[in-house]
């Protein structure tokens, strides 16, 4: 088994927890966490996948980066949404958050 085929059951396996963590996670710092873990794990698919065709290294390494910017930006406007949720509704449950209140 060479290093590649390591490094895509890696991220497999990073998507694979970021998807059930999704699903099984309360509250919504946790989903974001597992967001994140699903993002890091395309990056890495990413770049293993530049490694196996004959594309330029530079193609692989922007996407990641790309992916990586989302992730930042991804992060940022969670982090400001479960802030005004935690404000507003005192706590970060996402079971408990289900009203729409204007």
């Amino acid at each position: 088994m060479n290093f590649l085929t390591i490094y895509h059951l890696v991220a497999l396996f990073l998507m694979v927890v970021g998807i059930i963590g999704i699903i099984w996670r309360r509250t919504l710092v946790g989903i974001l966490i597992c967001i994140e873990l699903l993002l890091n794990g395309a990056g890495l698919a990413i770049m293993a996948s530049t490694k196996l065709t004959e594309t330029a290294d530079f193609l692989g390494q922007a996407g990641t980066l790309i992916v990586m910017g989302l992730a930042a930006a991804e992060a940022t406007v969670l982090l400001a949404l479960i802030l005004v949720v935690f404000r507003r509704f005192g706590q970060i449950e996402a079971d408990k958050i289900n009203s729409l209140r204007g």
